[in-house]
Parts: structure tokens; C-alpha cells; sequence
């Protein structure tokens, strides 16, 4: 480029640019390959500049923004999740609600996971033994602590018709009891301990999910000896379990024979004449060793959940001295007790 281009170029950059002084400096010295910017350039010779200035500068900070947006998101999202996880394990653990699972929560120590000792450790502590006392007699069962405040959960034939109700827990202690709601229907039972606070209440669990041939461990108090632990797999699901629903009648069949409760399965009659007043309900049958006195006790998952309350169990004889367990045991699913809580609570009677 000669200077006389240079001259004309640059007169023209300076006579197109209204904010440009007078046109003496297109007549002084210039560096023709550096001309002074002008304040506010035209449109046709600062387009250029734009499409290789302005523009990335906005994509960068488009990128910029992008992410800080999503992750202000997602941690807007981990903090409504997390608020509402604290909300329900808060809730479900309260001392007048029920400590409830619809999954397998791990309540045994890590260290002793998937044992027999692990879970008759973890769980033997809200196992208690019931006592009930009738005009037709007494008889001895078990139940499964769900509020630490002493609401238990047992059989309706370990309590119907009682007159008075007595509790033993697993360190000893003896409370009062009163009946707060029977479902015969059902064969289940809520009593409430009096003045009791601080007890460690079970887990339950979710019996929807448990399967054939799953490890399971009973506690209970069979013939009084309280905190008996067995244990055995499940050995079939949903059986046809009949039960008698007459207030007395069951007190006075255990009494009479001692060969556990007397029940129905598969159109027979076992452990004695379940009266004319029935009941029929879908149970978990097991191998794990059941006993007079196991009723309303706890069948137990590997990792401590309560599965099913403990209900009948076959004997193949009505003698007393002979009487006991052949492997033949039958547990009302924990989640017939949940669906059924608040009708109990409630005051429910029949």
C-alpha cells in the first residue's frame, strides 16, 4: 500500500466518522497501518469486529452460566429430598408411632449380619411373655414390643376373654396390661403396658417380600420359657390357617390338652376342636421350631424385621408330655398387622 492510499483510506475512515475531529489529522503524519480508533465506529467497518469479538465473548459466558443454573438446581433438589427423608425416618420413629419398613432395614450389627445370634440379639429385647388370666383359665403367650411407650402387639386367642393381663420383658420386669383393641378375624390382639417408657420397640418389616426357602428366626416364650429363640426357613406362603374366634375357647383347649392351639389346616382339625366360631387367614408357614406358648411371638428376617407374628403350629399329639414341634409352624404377615394397627388402636373388639 502506497502513501497515497494510505492518505485516501484514511480520510474516508475519517470524514465517515461523525464523532471524529476536523480533518486536519488526515493531513498530519499517520502511521498508515495504525489509525486511532474512533470513539463510536461505523456499522460497516466495525461488522467485522463483531463477528470475531463480541460474539465468543457472549458463548463463554453463556457457558458460565449454564452449569452454575444446574447445579443450584440439583442442590435445590438434594435439599428437598433430604429434608423429606429426615421428615419420615422422624416420623416413623417416634415413641407413639410404629417403627415401620417397606424394605429389609438392617437392624442387626454389621458385624454379626445374616446370623442367628445377631438377630436374637438385636430383637430379644422387644419380645416380652404374656400371661392372661379368664374365668375359663390362664395361658401363656408372647408378644412383640412396637412403641417404646409399651404398645404390644400378640394374638387375640393369647388374651380373648381375659380378666386380667400380665407382661414380662426380656430383662425381667413385669407390668400390667390392658387389652386396647382385638381383631378375632384376624387372630391379632393390641394390649398396652401400664407405665411403661424408654422399652426398645421392633422393626417391622415387609412380608411382601419374604420367599420360600428365605432364613427366618422365632422368639418367643414357649411353655414359659421366656426368650426362646429358634430358628429355620419359611417353608411355604400364603396357607389357609383356621382359627376359633369364641371368647374362652381357646383358653380352655390349651388348658385341656396342652398340645398347643388348637387350629384347621388343609380341612383337618389339628391340636383339638376349634369350636364352632371361626376364623380363616392367609399365613407364612415355617420350620423354625413353634411351642404352646410361642403364640404371638416374633418371626424374624436376617436382618432383624419382624415378618410375621407367630400363631399356631401343628402337634402330632394331644398328649401334654408329648406334645411339641414337628416343623409345622404358621405366622400371621406383618403386613396384615400394619394394615390392621388402627382399627386395634382404635378399640376395636371382635
Amino acid at each position: 500500500m502506497n502513501m497515497t492510499e494510505s492518505l485516501r483510506r484514511n480520510g474516508e475512515y475519517e470524514h465517515a466518522n461523525p464523532y471524529q475531529g476536523s480533518h486536519q489529522h488526515a493531513s498530519s503524519p499517520v502511521n498508515p497501518e495504525w489509525p486511532p480508533p474512533p470513539t463510536q465506529p461505523p456499522a460497516e467497518p466495525f461488522q467485522e469486529g463483531q463477528s470475531i469479538h463480541p460474539e465468543p465473548v457472549r458463548r463463554k459466558r453463556t457457558a458460565r452460566r449454564g452449569p452454575v443454573a444446574l447445579l443450584a438446581a440439583v442442590a435445590i433438589v438434594a435439599a428437598a429430598v433430604g429434608g423429606g427423608t429426615a421428615y419420615g425416618i422422624q416420623e416413623l420413629t417416634g415413641s407413639d408411632t410404629v417403627a415401620s419398613s417397606t424394605t429389609s432395614t438392617n437392624v442387626v450389627p454389621s458385624s454379626q449380619k445374616g446370623t442367628v445370634a445377631g438377630v436374637a440379639q438385636a430383637v430379644s429385647p422387644s419380645i416380652v411373655e404374656i400371661s392372661a388370666t379368664s374365668n375359663a383359665g390362664s395361658s401363656t403367650g408372647s408378644g412383640v414390643i412396637i412403641t417404646s411407650d409399651g404398645e404390644i402387639i400378640t394374638n387375640n386367642h393369647v388374651v380373648s376373654g381375659a380378666s386380667s393381663v400380665k407382661v414380662t420383658t426380656s430383662d425381667g420386669k413385669q407390668y400390667t396390661a390392658q387389652v386396647v383393641g382385638t381383631d378375632s378375624s384376624k387372630d391379632l390382639a393390641l394390649i398396652k403396658l401400664e407405665d411403661a417408657s424408654g422399652l426398645k420397640a421392633a422393626t417391622l418389616g415387609d412380608s411382601d417380600g419374604v420367599q420360600v426357602g428365605d432364613q427366618v428366626v422365632a422368639i418367643g416364650s414357649p411353655e414359659g420359657l421366656t426368650g426362646t429363640v429358634t430358628s429355620g426357613i419359611v417353608s411355604a406362603l400364603n396357607r389357609d390357617v383356621t382359627v376359633a374366634t369364641d371368647e374362652g375357647q381357646e383358653q380352655q383347649q390349651q388348658q385341656r390338652q396342652g398340645g398347643g392351639w388348637p387350629f384347621e389346616f388343609g380341612g383337618q382339625e389339628f391340636n383339638g376342636d376349634t369350636g364352632s366360631s371361626t376364623t380363616t387367614y392367609k399365613a407364612i408357614q415355617t420350620d423354625a421350631s413353634l411351642n404352646p406358648g410361642n403364640s404371638g411371638g416374633a418371626l424374624i428376617d436376617m436382618n432383624g424385621n419382624i415378618v410375621g407374628i407367630n400363631s399356631a403350629m401343628y402337634s402330632a399329639t394331644e398328649s401334654s408330655a408329648s406334645a411339641g414341634s414337628v416343623g409345622l409352624g404358621f405366622a400371621i404377615p406383618v403386613n396384615t398387622v400394619k394394615a390392621d394397627l388402627a382399627k386395634l388402636r382404635a378399640g376395636a373388639d371382635g
